[in-house]
């Protein structure tokens, strides 16, 4: 096996004492008055400082108390990415609760298994249409309330329910101070639900010193702590949230803002993401890499065509090659500096400003990102940071850190943890991070660690000379043809999702005769690209489908993704899908990834196409 561990220097101490309670405590005492979060008023945001944070926090717990919830007793938050998660989120766990984040997408039988299996009391729901959809599991599960955030009147919001009801039973601080003494560095803080890309979800159990851990040991960490804790000057760096705290990475970026000092915002939705991003100014990000894509491909189709494309396409080489210049012994050459200078001028100051203007730093994960992706970005002055992890791992297992990136590669361990490649080729790990099981299932945590204690994470890849790791695909997503070839298929796709008109694309071929694609065409780039191409602007997908210089596009892209692979790897045929995969449907997951068997089974007619069965 190949071994690889982090530095152990500069490591944070954490005791049995420490919690994500006392962690909170801290920052209170670091600076109350300091913005923890702003929060979305109407058409502005508005801050909330350290203390006004506690005291909602607080006066919440009281509520919980009061009606009944007891230390063990789990909690489900049911909503989209916004400040009263955070705050029900540390209510809950300030009387000694646990957490069972529940995606605001998931279906009745999600919500179901989800609440039966961690015994869920009360679910907080957004809004009446998911309290509506959920309303039958009062009766057929162990669910005794629901809450909803937004209610008709402020006075029915579960916040204010929740404090009427502190304040109704008379809970004292004492009280709450007595249940949050009661919390360890080992309790469970929550348990977060896989995506289940195999099956049925299984609840990671994170304990408070997984989460803990992290963020501690992230800030603690030379090469990170200037991303997320204030300047010299005092001057708060800033992010804005906007994966789903239900997954453990926005969870984990939630937590770590409340440590470092990073003002956190919140974009319920990606749909005006852009115009969030302008108006808070975030310094650093959290992202998937279709995030990435996205921007490139919305800055490509603005350029519209004639001369304004040539020139952003034109910046978007210089970018490129300045950054790979970086890599090398010699860095860039005098000309790449004046054509970056240029390009600066002309392209990148807009874009920057399209992204807030003041940002920095930029951390991916979740998935690959293209390396022409990570070397523009680079290029325009966003340094963005690769890394790897899980929910089992709280998120970071790996990550690139600034001014020792390796564009390609997801970076050497993340503070705390160790790395490690079995002889199989899988990537395993140990460490701080690592959760302890899955909820009442022995056997499948058995089975997710080897005989001497390290995380299995069944992706496949490699670690180069530096500690550095490359991941290379998923042991179970590898597909066997009928000749018997292995083929991974995230080479492919990954190579594949960066063209404008693809939101999404499954290769497919087991036990086929050869390997296929499943294409969803990205509905908010193809109005502009039709455009852009001289084409009909309003047709729908299922008539781009069949559109020819679509088509010939789509077939252009595929091409040059096969010169990445050996021919018997190489896709042979292709369709156009007559949708876009969804989230909603279970074909996509919250963190972006497919679901194939789901995309298998809804696009069956697609795949009786592709292989004329």
């Amino acid at each position: 096996m190949s071994l690889t561990t982090t530095h152990t220097q500069g490591l944070a101490e954490l005791s049995e004492q420490h919690t994500l309670l006392t962690m909170l405590q801290d920052r209170a005492d670091r600076g109350g008055d300091s913005i923890l979060a702003e929060r979305r008023d109407g058409t502005a945001f508005v801050p909330v400082t350290v203390d006004e944070f506690v005291a909602t926090v607080d006066a919440v717990a009281k509520g919980l108390v009061a009606l009944g919830i007891k230390p063990g007793d789990a909690v489900g938050i049911m909503a989209p990415t916004r400040y009263e998660w955070t705050v029900l989120d540390f209510a809950t766990l300030k009387v000694a609760g646990l957490v069972v984040p529940v995606y605001h997408t998931s279906s009745r039988t999600q919500v179901e298994w989800m609440v039966s299996d961690s015994q869920v009391r009360f679910l907080f729901v957004e809004g009446a249409d998911q309290a509506q959809l959920v309303e039958p599991l009062l009766d057929s599960t162990c669910l005794e309330k629901i809450f909803v955030i937004d209610a008709d009147s402020d006075a029915d919001g579960a916040l204010e329910q929740l404090r009427e009801a502190g304040r109704a039973a008379n809970i004292s601080d004492a009280q709450l101070a007595e249940l949050s003494a009661s919390v360890r560095y080992d309790t469970v803080a929550t348990v977060c639900y896989t995506s289940g890309t195999t099956g049925r979800p299984k609840g990671a159990e994170l304990t408070h010193g997984n989460l803990l851990a992290h963020c501690y040991h992230g800030v603690a960490d030379p090469g990170l702590r200037h991303v997320v804790t204030p300047d010299e000057n005092g001057v708060q760096k800033r992010t804005l949230l906007f994966l789903p705290p239900s997954h453990s990475y926005g969870r984990f970026a939630q937590m770590l803002c409340v440590h470092s000092g990073s003002v956190m915002g919140y974009a319920p939705s990606t749909s005006r993401l852009v115009e969030d991003l302008q108006e808070f100014k975030p310094t650093w990000l959290i992202a998937v890499p279709r995030v990435f894509e996205k921007v490139y491909n919305a800055a490509d189709a603005r350029a519209g065509s004639g001369l304004k494309l040539r020139i952003f396409r034109w910046a978007a080489r210089v970018a490129q090659t300045y950054s790979m210049a970086l890599d090398t012994a010699a860095g860039p050459s005098l000309k790449q500096r004046w054509r970056l200078r240029v390009a600066d001028r002309m392209v990148f100051g807009q874009l920057r400003a399209v992204m807030g203007g003041a940002l920095e730093v930029a951390i991916s994960g979740g998935a690959a990102l293209a390396t022409r992706h990570g070397h523009f970005f680079r290029g325009i002055g966003v340094t963005v940071m690769e890394g790897y992890g899980a929910t089992e791992t709280t998120a970071p297992a790996s990550v690139n850190r600034p001014g020792k990136i390796k564009i390609g590669t997801v970076g050497a361990p993340y503070p705390g943890t160790s790395l490690r490649i079995s002889a199989e080729g899988e990537v395993q790990v140990k460490g701080t991070g690592v959760f302890r099981g899955y909820r009442n299932n022995p056997e499948a945590t058995a089975a997710a660690f080897t005989e001497d204690g390290w995380y299995r994470t069944g992706d496949l890849g490699s670690i180069d000379d530096d500690g550095y790791l490359k991941i290379s695909g998923r042991s179970k997503e590898i597909i066997v043809t009928a000749g018997g070839k292995n083929v991974q298929p995230a080479v492919l796709e990954g190579a594949l999702r960066s063209h404008p008109l693809i939101g999404e694309v499954m290769v497919v071929g087991e036990g086929k005769p050869f390997i296929g694609a499943l294409v969803a065409l990205d509905k908010q780039m193809l109005a502009s690209w039709l455009r852009n191409h001289g084409e009909d602007s309003s047709l729908s997908i299922a008539e781009a489908s069949q559109n020819p210089a679509v088509r010939a596009s789509i077939e252009r892209a595929i091409e040059l993704a096969n010169e990445k692979v050996s021919r018997a790897e190489s896709i042979r045929k292709f369709v156009i899908v007559h949708r876009e995969f969804d989230e909603r449907r279970g074909e996509v997951s919250a963190s972006t990834k497919l679901i194939r068997r789901v995309v298998l089974e809804h696009f069956a007619d697609e795949m009786r196409e592709l292989y004329g069965e």
